[in-house]
């Protein structure tokens, strides 16, 4: 009778971890957001393993170093690390080339850490467990405790299941992240494209409605840009609005969103900014552009380039995403046959 008593609790015991496993799994794939997807494995590998604190690192194969993408629980000394190489011979080496978990229950009794910020951050217990696909590192999820403990061989198998599965939902959210970049971005310079500006200007005007605040548009286009084609020929022309697009990407602020409109056109949307700072903006652009485009073009084209420019403010120039488009359109091609090289605005009326 003890025999079955025993071994109905190791039944019991298994189903629960079953029952775990599934639990765990079915949060880990919820979600095709990478930072979600990063956030839901983190927590739920802390929970498994009864941990206070942990991260996860992506690792960059080419770089040969991880990034930390998620975290809980940790100082923000220890986070100010963001980037780290790994380096051969080093415990996170050896960890992700044995691709297995590695625990250590007491830290200050095993000379097995190199990491002085684990130390000095104060952790006694960690668990390690690499993140791969085949023969892939994905990256690194750390579990950490500030007090020595002891790790159950059930808990550890099933961190080892959710990494699996952790793993491939990191790599389908990668793969996600990627088509969407391509959806959304310009495939020539880098920069949003025509689409993702709508959408982008539509929700930027909804919020400027809501709280009462100016937004600018800031129009460019190349001047001559198809005599430079005829002259230097199309890829050499295609050099040219990666150049262009560049030097405004260095000239506006980080807050500003900067997008190919279309053929030599680009387009800039300036959140929470009046008129007048837009205008400052569009001069420090055209300059920059004027200035920088022959050192761009070195080798390639014996002259630089110039853009005309068109500027319109919401609420003044525009109530709507039309009206305004309308407005700084009209003005790109006003500055455009009135000598190019320069920028457009409406002028308030008195």
């Amino acid at each position: 009778m003890a025999v079955d008593m025993s071994r109905k609790g190791d039944i019991e015991e298994e189903l629960k971890s079953l029952k775990d496993v599934l639990s765990v799994a079915q949060v880990v794939v919820s979600s095709l957001d990478l930072d979600e997807v990063l956030q839901n494995i983190l927590y739920s590998a802390m929970a498994v393993m009864d941990m206070p604190a942990g991260s996860i690192a992506l690792y960059d194969e080419p770089l040969g170093q991880l990034s930390l993408h998620a975290h809980a629980g940790l100082s923000d000394q220890f986070l100010d690390r963001y980037r780290w190489p790994v380096k051969d011979g080093s415990m996170i080496r050896q960890v992700l080339d044995a691709g297995e978990v590695f625990c250590l229950e007491n830290v200050g009794s095993s000379n097995g850490v190199d990491d002085g910020l684990v130390l000095q951050e104060g952790i006694q217990a960690l668990v390690a467990v690499p993140l791969k696909i085949q023969n892939k590192i994905v990256g690194l999820i750390c579990l950490d405790d500030f007090a020595p403990r002891t790790f159950t061989e059930r808990r550890l198998n099933i961190l080892s299941i959710l990494a699996s599965f952790a793993a491939m939902s990191i790599d389908n959210a990668c793969l996600h992240q990627r088509t969407h970049h391509l959806a959304v971005t310009d495939g020539l310079t880098g920069l949003y494209n025509q689409r993702q500006f709508r959408l982008m200007l539509k929700e930027e005007m909804v919020r400027a409605r809501r709280y009462g605040k100016p937004l600018t548009l800031i129009m460019f286009d190349v001047d001559d840009f198809k005599a430079f084609n005829d002259t230097y020929g199309h890829f050499k022309g295609d050099q040219a609005l990666v150049a262009v697009a560049e030097i405004l990407r260095e000239s506006m602020r980080e807050c500003d969103m900067v997008f190919r409109y279309g053929g030599e056109e680009f387009i800039a949307i300036l959140p929470e900014t009046g008129l007048e700072v837009a205008l400052t903006a569009a001069e420090r652009a055209r300059r920059s552009v004027e200035e920088k485009s022959l050192d761009y073009l070195r080798g390639i084209a014996e002259r630089g380039l110039t853009v005309s420019i068109g500027v319109a403010a919401y609420p003044e120039d525009g109530l709507d995403r039309d009206a305004l488009l309308h407005v700084v359109d009209a003005l790109l091609y006003k500055a455009k046959r009135e000598g190019k090289n320069r920028i457009y605005h409406q002028k308030p009326e008195v």
